[in-house]
């Protein structure tokens, strides 16, 4: 071996690491474990928790059952102890862990006993370990302790032994994350003194546990288990140090299981039995139920079954796979070679004569197929109930009657004997016998492949009491009708086959076809949706659609819940189910009915995952009704599409937030470099000028003194002019502009405001012409002003040293004023631009002058007073701008009187 590869040899392994740095943030979970009551768990846990809170170290009891021990008790004292919970079931009230108080006190180290317990109805988890593991994830230490027998793996196993059901199970995977397993260990035959002493159990109850649970046998039994899974623990956490630290040994586990399950109540024995032997090897397993494609959906209980035996799987270490086939064999052995598998287990039961002549059993046909795999088969002696297969009816003949059902091929093979008899009265008919096999197609169809094989037996005996000779028996005289009945026989049966295998084929390839259109169409709406709203609607729809049970969804927004859709509309939330939601909104997990979070709430919500964190819950009703694998799949692809559909309608919308931030801060600099100019030039101008007169006044002739003071005045005027714009900017964006309605005279306003002008821009050419016969308008005289100088002004900026020619007619009932200059003109694509804010044209010579202020603040002038204003370039020589005004004309009736 290399240097290179010596040093890669000794690399630490990758997935170890990964799992200790993901449980630094964790607490940690010390368990102690015991073969079975009485042995001292609680006893030990609290003397070591003594022996902690004397040094100092921060340790609370969260809850502990003392049962009566006077021992116990007496440990409790000068601990902190947590108050319990109060609550009221069935008339009576219940003490239980105080969760929410434990996390709002965050201890180092709380003690949480009987970790199998089950909680009341109303707690937010349904069993103890749970809340466990939510402290575990709040990373707060926690000490536990449980009992053997407990485990889930082995509850079965210790019923058998014990003849007593375990009630109260916690799954193996509790004690596989453990960081600390302390067994706590008693000699049976010590633990049964002290049963009888009276330190387990109350005097009155001890002769009843030794003669029940408490027997020499049991408790060996339960001991041997006990130090055979602490051993286990050990030894696992042995190869993980190993691994995290690159010591070479021989600790890689090369085995791998592959457990197969089905509806039937065998699974769960055979899911127990793997999670067992997986243990004893220390090798990963998987889980894994073969559904055929052609075949119709199961029953309600088989596909509850079979959810609460994947659920069982996964909380006892396993991963659990669906999968898709049409020969169970082919689809074992496929899965085993491409995971690795070197042993499967799988459940079987004594094939039935006559069924056994011709159909072997799937573990024999695994044990023909199969080559250096070890198969372990399970075994049952208490056959599955019988269960009535589902049949498919017309319309008319949906009866689930099963006598009626038995009675369909009598029925059709009545007929078809009938209508043979009939036509043979008139017409020698040789080929009768395919009036039968109709018969046996019809019953393979519409009442599967049970009623065909009936209707096939049923039509060869009609076909040879009525057209065989000799007629009216069952007995045959010519060798070859013989021969005929059983080639008629055998193709009745191979076509009843073929038919009830294609009308399956069929209704499930309709099915899957209706989902696939469904979702795609859901995917097309979606790809056309950007708004959240119609997002959340057509989820809604679609999800009512394909489940047909009550939906809602939940907007994750600003850190709260919030109902965003629902169907029925009415829909409301309770307590429970808001906690629910937000349990699966906060920790991305499923939460209500049918998890381990607040399971009475008749809702399940599940999280929408997107790339910034949940984007949303989805919650529908469950109510101990499980969705089975098709509906399950179905949910999973609506729920992934809603979930990238939300997340870009939420980066559209913070794409349009972005745009606009831009825009503002686009609009920002504008303002700022028009500010910076603005009130520097005049600015410096006045400081200039006054800087001169300050130090060279008395040396100054009157004419030089005169011309800064004009200066002085000019630049001053200019100064005040950009901030009344700002400040008119401001009361146009606050919608705080109040115009008047007086009369107004337009020529008297427009001759004021070509004079004020004149004063600003001296020898600057203003034409104007106003028609004869111009009627008054309603409006503000003092914003019209405003509005026409800033006009003027923009012509000078940008209308050259031509003439600016102001008009102004009478249009209809319009008066009509236009400002028109000769410059360079606007181009079409900004002739809606020129009225936006800070919007300014680059003249010839390459400046921009202005601020991008005086059209805007014109149009919304204008605007107040009911006008219209519009911008357009003249197509005359291509050059010019004109700036139209239109205000409604006072009518005849709104004329003013003679004395205003």
């Amino acid at each position: 071996m290399g240097d290179a590869d010596r040093r890669a040899g000794n690399r630490p392994d990758p997935d170890a690491l990964l799992a200790l740095a993901g449980g630094e943030s964790r607490g940690k979970l010390t368990l102690f474990l015991g073969a079975a009551p009485g042995v001292g768990k609680t006893f030990a846990m609290l003397t070591r928790a003594r022996r902690l809170r004397a040094d100092g170290v921060d340790i609370v009891v969260g809850l502990v059952e003392t049962h009566g021990r006077s021992e116990t008790a007496a440990l409790l004292e000068g601990l902190e102890v947590l108050p319990r919970r109060q609550i009221g079931h069935q008339g009576r009230q219940i003490e239980e862990f105080d969760l929410d108080a434990a996390l709002g006190r965050r201890p180092g180290i709380i003690i949480v006993d009987e970790l199998a317990h089950t909680n009341a109805p109303d707690s937010r988890h349904p069993k103890r370990y749970l809340d466990v593991d939510e402290l575990l994830a709040a990373g707060i230490n926690v000490w536990s302790a449980m009992n053997i027998q407990h485990l889930e793996s082995l509850s079965d196993v210790v019923a058998e032994i014990t003849g007593i059901p375990v009630r109260e199970r916690v799954p193996d995977i509790i004690l596989q994350r453990a960081d600390e397993v302390l067994l706590v260990d008693l000699a049976p035959a010590e633990l049964i003194e002290r049963l009888k002493e009276g330190k387990v159990y109350l005097p009155e109850n001890a002769q009843r546990a030794v003669d029940s649970f408490f027997r020499l046998g049991n408790l060996t039994a339960l001991r041997e288990m006990a130090l055979r899974r602490t051993a286990d623990r050990v030894d696992d956490q042995m190869v993980d140090y190993l691994k995290q630290n690159a010591i070479e040994g021989p600790w890689q586990t090369t085995e791998r299981l592959l457990v197969c399950i089905g509806a039937d109540h065998l699974s769960e024995k055979v899911v127990r039995t793997a999670a067992r032997l997986a243990s004893g090897l220390n090798a990963p397993w998987l889980v894994i139920s073969i559904e055929r494609a052609d075949s119709p959906p199961p029953r309600p209980e088989k596909t509850q079954r079979l959810a609460a035996t994947f659920k069982l799987a996964e909380s006892l270490g396993a991963e659990t796979r669906r999968v898709t086939g049409r020969d169970f064999v082919e689809e074992i052995l496929r899965t085993a070679r491409r995971e690795h598998v070197t042993q499967i287990v799988i459940g079987g039961r004594r094939q039935v004569f006559p069924a056994s002549l011709w159909r072997k059993s799937l573990p024999d046909a695994l044990i023909e197929h199969v080559a250096g795999l070890g198969i372990h088969v399970v075994t049952s002696d208490a056959p599955d109930p019988p269960s009535r297969p589902e049949r498919r009816w017309p319309g008319w003949l949906r009866i689930d009657n099963p006598i009626w059902e038995l009675g369909f091929p009598l029925v059709v093979v009545s007929i078809a004997t009938s209508l043979g008899t009939l036509i043979e009265r008139f017409v020698d008919l040789p080929n009768v016998s395919l009036l039968y096999l109709l018969a046996v197609l019809l019953s393979a169809v519409y009442a599967g492949y049970l009623a065909a094989l009936l209707a096939a037996v049923l039509s060869g005996l009609a076909y040879n009491f009525f057209f065989i000779p000799p007629f009216h028996t069952f007995t045959i005289a010519s060798p070859h009708e013989v021969f005929g009945l059983f080639i008629f026989i055998v193709a009745a049966l191979i076509a009843g086959g073929l038919a009830s295998r294609l009308s399956d084929q069929a209704t499930t390839a309709g099915r899957r076809a209706a989902s696939t259109q469904a979702l795609y169409d859901f995917s097309r709406k979606l790809s056309g949706t950007a708004n959240y709203e119609d997002v959340v609607w057509a989820a809604v729809a679609q999800l009512r659609a394909s489940l047909r049970r009550d939906v809602m969804l939940l907007s994750a927004t600003g850190g709260d819940l919030s109902l965003a859709g629902a169907w029925p509309p009415d829909t409301e939330l309770d307590v429970t189910d808001m906690m629910a939601a937000r349990w699966a909104m906060e920790k991305n997990e499923p939460a209500g009915n049918g998890t381990g979070t607040l399971p009475n709430s008749p809702f399940q919500f599940r999280p929408l995952g997107a790339s910034a964190g949940v984007a949303a819950v989805v919650g529908y009703r469950q109510a101990g009704q499980v969705l089975g694998a098709e509906d399950e799949q179905i949910l999973g692809s609506i729920l992934d599409q809603t979930a990238i559909a939300i997340d870009r309608a939420r980066l559209s919308r913070e794409s349009l937030d972005q745009a606009a931030r831009l825009e503002g801060e686009r609009f920002r600099s504008s303002l700022l470099s028009s500010i910076s100019h603005d009130l520097k030039t005049p600015l410096a101008t006045i400081t200039g000028a006054v800087s001169s007169l300050r130090e060279l006044g008395d040396k100054m002739t009157p004419e030089s003194r005169s011309d800064l003071l004009v200066s002085i005045e000019e630049e001053s005027d200019r100064l005040a002019r950009f901030v009344a714009n700002l400040l008119d900017m401001t009361r146009i964006e606050a919608g705080t502009v109040d115009a008047k309605r007086d009369w107004v005279d337009v020529g008297d306003v427009v001759h004021t405001a070509v004079q004020r002008a004149g004063r600003y821009f001296p020898g600057r050419g203003i034409d104007t012409s106003i028609a004869d016969g111009i009627p008054l308008i309603r409006g503000d005289s003092v914003l019209l002003g405003q509005v026409l100088f800033n006009l003027v002004d923009n012509a000078v900026k940008y209308g050259g040293n031509d003439p600016i020619s102001i008009y102004v007619r009478s249009d209809a009932k319009d008066v009509v004023i236009s400002v028109t200059d000769l410059g360079q003109g606007i181009p079409v694509a900004d002739l809606e631009h020129v009225f936006d804010k800070f919007f300014r044209r680059e003249k010839p010579d390459g400046r921009i002058p202005g601020t991008g202020l005086g059209l805007a603040i014109a149009r919304g002038f204008v605007e107040a007073m009911g006008g219209t204003i519009r911008a357009e370039s003249p197509a005359v020589k291509r050059r010019g701008t004109r700036i139209t005004l239109r205000f409604p004309a006072a009518s005849v009736d709104d004329t003013p009187p003679e004395d205003e």
